[in-house]
């Protein structure tokens, strides 16, 4: 299984094993969903602006719910996936949409 893909910034982004037992532990509604969490990062709907310099690439799975992968681009063309969570509160006009899909 792939557990590194390309963000749209074109950095590596790898989902490290002690992280995707750390989602899952947290939000088991997201087991069984590591491929989606990874085509989220490669092909999201939006990315926007999340804390200290993350991004959250956000894939929406039906009307008002999106998947959310918060994630890091760190220098030296790396980066990592910190956690993801199903989410129904996103809210487009208080938050900094840095892409969108055309």
């Amino acid at each position: 299984m792939k557990e590194i893909v390309i963000s749209k910034n074109g950095f590596p982004i790898r989902l490290p094993d002690e992280r995707w037992i750390h989602i899952v532990e947290n939000h088991d509604d997201l087991a069984g969903h590591m491929d989606d969490v990874l085509e989220a990062v490669e092909d999201p709907d939006f990315i926007i602006q999340g804390y200290n310099d993350a991004l959250i690439a956000l894939k929406e799975v039906r009307k008002d719910k999106f998947l959310a992968v918060v994630y890091k681009e760190l220098e030296r063309a790396d980066g990592f996936i910190i956690t993801a969570y199903f989410s129904s509160k996103i809210k487009f006009g208080r938050e900094v949409i840095l892409w969108r899909r055309s």
